[in-house]
């Protein structure tokens, strides 16, 4: 099964992103209609690579500093 994500295109001032589980054999059938209604199709390792890419690299914080900040948003302790 293929993820793709459908952002609208320039019709609408505002985006949504839709997740679409499909067989691989659809995917270019859902390529070929998202291009002609102005919309674009991510897989969805290519926007975790998007985001891998564009996130800070060098990040002032410890290791420790880090998980102080992931128990207090699950522990809700901020």
């Amino acid at each position: 099964m293929q993820t793709a994500t459908l952002k609208r295109g320039s019709r609408s001032s505002a985006r949504e992103r839709v997740f679409i589980d499909l067989p691989q054999a659809d995917m270019k059938f859902l390529q070929l209609f998202a291009s002609k209604m102005g919309w674009s199709v991510d897989k969805k390792h290519n926007l975790w690579d998007k985001y891998i890419q564009n996130s800070p690299q060098n990040v002032d914080l410890s290791d420790e500093e880090i998980m102080e900040e992931v128990r207090a948003v699950r522990y809700e302790k901020l």
